[in-house]
């Protein structure tokens, strides 16, 4: 049976990180089909808020290599913004340090100066994804280049017809594999008018109660929260309000902005990533590529360059 290249591969999940590693798959010569429960635009992936930075994944080491194989692509995405929805954008990473990982590999990195006020910390010059842009540009990538995408729930894999079995299922790890440590980490945010914000922010205060605006094409992302375990998809308004009343407490400008929407996501957060081959019993191979936490984004293309690699020995 065939799992190298040229074989078919099945990728079942098709948030940022399904559809990234499937890309890398078929522009590797493999036929990929992608098998998805939801449209990309119903993912979690698309409530992103998509700050390339690690946030809640482990081991921290892989995921800073793989993060910074992730910056260089994104890095050349950010010529096309329009198409790819990336943009390199400064902001200030509050009460951050850089340490060497990251340091000499970004640009605009300097401490905020007293005069600037505001948080302490340090400004840089990160990518920023526009979700709404990102998941559609590589969902036609990937059809460009002879993938397929199938719409369809999964309830075992061995529905999984093919020598290779890539599962970027996230959150739904916990149940189909089954992977009780996976579990989520749930993220609410507020879509307002921007009110002329150019720059981003992340800041958490004494009590750890995180604050974080992004400017997206024609609106401003405000956050945020990290609820452990909590599984509720609708938007708290109380929530919302304390998230609106943090970032104002930064910018005095959003607490006038226009709500335009309320978002909900879970992040799917587990002690490490599982990014391992798996031998079958009848002969084939699964790949898992979960369990990112709020990084995702951050390490989809070092994470699918190397699912790539274990599915393709």
């Amino acid at each position: 049976m065939e799992t190298g290249r040229n074989g078919e591969v099945i990728v079942v999940g098709g948030g940022v990180v399904g559809l990234t590693t499937a890309l890398v798959l078929a522009e590797r010569g493999h036929r990929v089909r992608v098998w998805t429960r939801d449209p990309v635009e119903r993912t979690t992936s698309a409530v992103a808020g998509a700050l390339w930075w690690p946030y809640r994944i482990e081991p921290l080491a892989l995921a800073r290599a793989w993060a910074l194989a992730s910056l260089d692509v994104y890095t050349e995405l950010a010529a096309d913004p329009d198409a790819t929805g990336v943009r390199m954008v400064e902001g200030v990473l509050g009460e951050g340090e850089l340490d060497a990982w990251a340091a000499g590999r970004l640009s605009g990195v300097r401490a905020v100066t007293e005069a600037e006020g505001g948080v302490a910390g340090l400004w840089a010059r990160l990518p920023l994804i526009d979700m709404s842009t990102h998941l559609p540009w590589l969902r036609e990538r990937l059809l460009a280049v002879g993938g397929t995408i199938e719409t369809r729930t999964v309830s075992s894999f061995t529905e999984a017809e093919a020598p290779v079995v890539v599962n970027c299922t996230g959150l739904g790890a916990r149940e189909l594999v089954p992977d009780p440590s996976v579990r989520p980490v749930r993220g609410q945010l507020v879509v307002v008018e921007n009110p002329g914000i150019d720059t981003w922010l992340t800041s958490s205060d004494e009590n750890g109660e995180m604050a974080y605006f992004f400017p997206q094409p024609g609106r401003l992302l405000l956050g945020g929260t990290a609820e452990d375990d909590a599984w509720s998809l609708e938007p708290d308004p109380k929530t919302a309000e304390a998230i609106v009343r943090r970032c104002a407490a930064l910018r005095p400008e959003i607490a006038g902005a226009r709500v335009l929407a309320h978002r909900v996501g879970l992040r799917p957060v587990r002690d490490a990533v599982r990014l391992e081959r798996e031998p079958l019993p009848d002969g084939r191979v699964l790949v898992h590529n979960y369990g990112h936490g709020g990084a995702g984004v951050t390490v989809a293309w070092g994470c699918a360059r190397e699912a790539a690699a274990l599915a393709s020995r």
